[in-house]
């Protein structure tokens, strides 16, 4: 028979796991995007690629562009990565884009795309605050995390958690119509 000392630790310590439990299961649904980043421009960004080169997103005006923020240790992110070659592959004749912005360490990220190639550019977030990542509206910095711009860098959609094929198809087609102004 256990202690009352022993009942009060089992009692925190069963505690400690529903919260844990709860917090882990939150993070992974999928929030409601921050809707104030939409019509804004991320044509200012500028993030190195892994040999250290800086790219700014100017250099894709002219094309739809998908921003997909993933690490080498998010499951859900690497879940979605072989539907993300598949559209880079059927789409980017067509003139849109992938680019993935690796919210990792430089040397994850070779390794993992040494095992695991893809056929999209790959830039480096910055993990500083203000991440990438939030500067990008994922307020909550969870991974993986979208942004939709149009050919002129302006934000057209944004998703937190992994995009379904379908999702990705509307998106590097037609795309969501932004709201019109009722003028």
């Amino acid at each position: 028979m256990l202690s009352r000392s022993n009942w009060l630790i089992l009692a925190l310590a069963t505690l400690a796991a529903v919260i844990g439990g709860y917090t882990q299961h939150r993070l992974r649904q999928p929030q409601a995007p921050d809707t104030a980043l939409i019509s804004q421009r991320l044509h200012a960004l500028q993030l190195p690629d892994l040999d250290g080169r800086p790219h700014r997103l100017d250099e894709y005006r002219g094309h739809r562009v998908l921003l997909n923020f993933w690490a080498s240790w998010c499951q859900p992110c690497l879940e979605e990565l072989p539907a993300l070659v598949r559209m880079q592959a059927k789409f980017g004749e067509h003139g849109a884009i992938i680019v993935g912005i690796a919210m990792d360490e430089p040397a994850r990220v070779r390794a993992f795309l040494a095992r695991y190639p893809v056929n999209y550019p790959i830039l480096l977030g910055q993990f500083t605050a203000p991440s990438t990542s939030l500067l990008a509206g994922d307020t909550d910095e969870v991974l993986p995390y979208s942004v939709l711009l149009d050919s002129e860098g302006q934000v057209i959609d944004t998703h937190r958690g992994a995009l379904s094929e379908s999702q990705l198809t509307a998106w590097l087609t037609t795309g969501p119509t932004p709201p019109k102004d009722n003028d």
